[in-house]
């Protein structure tokens, strides 16, 4: 599923790209050549795209997205202008050589202002969408723009609740400051996880995160469960580069949770998608009772039920019944943990897909 929104994205953009290019060829550069401008949309667009994304993604990227905005706007523009450049030098060159273009060398590869100004206002476009994607959620966003829950609509989700543990004191050792920066990273380092099974961070709250999967697509491959453990495991790879920036690793209480709710398109001035129901309630009652319980991962019985198979490096613990504060009955609790190394060889060779439960 992921994959496939991945796909028609970037199909989206692409085409955005060929047509703004045989826009410019036909109305504006008076060449006629839509195909020939279409292609170089296409060449000189994909590129300039995907190649800052990714460059955003890494180290240097994060440390550019934190500096001061004065700082932060030249330097991204410098990027973009740069590969614009190197992007539309290179288009050039390859149509030149194979005869689509004619002239001298110079003169194909040339860049007017034109041109410049043009593809900026073309990039700046499907940056600002991106962007506006980034901020909103990619789901979110298309929901948004379909109109899907401008009425309530009935449906099954599962929610992940993320508590990042002892933020208050580290703020009150730190800094408020110096906590948001805490924070900041922790939910940077929640976003690929989340991405990679197909989850959706529908909001932050304080020092939690809220993350939510159609049932259906949740429970598949346990995929909700796979995303907290994926979680851990970066957190505990990345320990010296958190003990270096901050001199604290960052321990968090998970619970999963789902069932019906109400999805419904709420606001005026700033829409928002947003869910009712018991499911969601239940969901953060069951995230104190980490807390109360002494246990960083808890799962609902019933959701559990719903999962076809968990990996075999994984455990779960009954708790029994537990009641919740705002419920009229109990409800079956779960514990999550990885299984210790021996007995995760032993079941290495077996069948992954069914875990008891002691």
């Amino acid at each position: 599923m992921q994959r496939r929104n991945s796909l028609l994205a970037w199909g989206m953009i692409l085409a955005f790209c060929a047509g703004a290019g045989a826009f410019y060829d036909v109305a504006l550069a008076g060449k006629n050549r839509p195909l020939l401008g279409a292609a170089f949309g296409v060449f000189i667009g994909a590129p300039m795209i995907a190649f800052p994304r990714a460059l955003f993604e890494t180290r240097f990227g994060l440390r550019l997205r934190r500096l001061p905005f004065p700082l932060y706007a030249p330097l991204s523009l410098a990027i973009y202008v740069t590969m614009l450049v190197v992007s539309t030098v290179l288009c050039s060159a390859f149509f030149w050589a194979v005869g689509e273009i004619k002239g001298s060398f110079r003169e194909a590869v040339l860049m007017s202002r034109e041109d410049l100004l043009y593809s900026l206002v073309v990039l700046g476009i499907i940056l600002l969408v991106l962007r506006i994607r980034d901020l909103v959620g990619g789901q979110a966003l298309g929901s948004l723009l379909t109109g899907r829950y401008h009425k309530p609509v009935s449906e099954e989700r599962v929610f992940l609740f993320v508590d990042v543990v002892g933020s208050t004191q580290f703020a009150e050792r730190f800094g408020d400051l110096r906590a948001q920066e805490y924070l900041a990273r922790f939910f940077e380092t929640l976003t690929d996880p989340v991405r990679r099974h197909e989850g959706a961070v529908e909001d932050y709250v304080g020092d939690l995160a809220i993350i939510t999967w159609p049932l259906q697509r949740g429970v598949e491959d346990a995929r909700c469960v796979r995303c907290v453990f994926a979680l851990k495991k970066r957190i505990e790879q990345e320990t010296q580069a958190w003990q270096s920036l901050f001199g604290a690793t960052p321990n968090f209480r998970a619970a999963l949770h789902g069932g019906p709710v109400v999805t419904a398109e709420i606001g005026v001035d700033r829409h928002k998608i947003t869910y009712f129901g018991d499911t969601v309630n239940t969901t953060a009652r069951l995230e104190g009772l980490c807390r109360a319980l002494d246990e960083p991962i808890l799962i609902s019985a019933e959701l559990l039920a719903r999962i076809p198979a968990l990996p075999c490096e994984l455990q779960a613990r009954s708790l029994g019944s537990q009641d919740l504060r705002g419920r009229d009955h109990p409800i079956g609790v779960v514990a999550l943990a990885p299984r210790p190394p021996s007995s995760a060889d032993a079941d290495a060779g077996g069948d992954r897909g069914v875990l008891a439960i002691p």
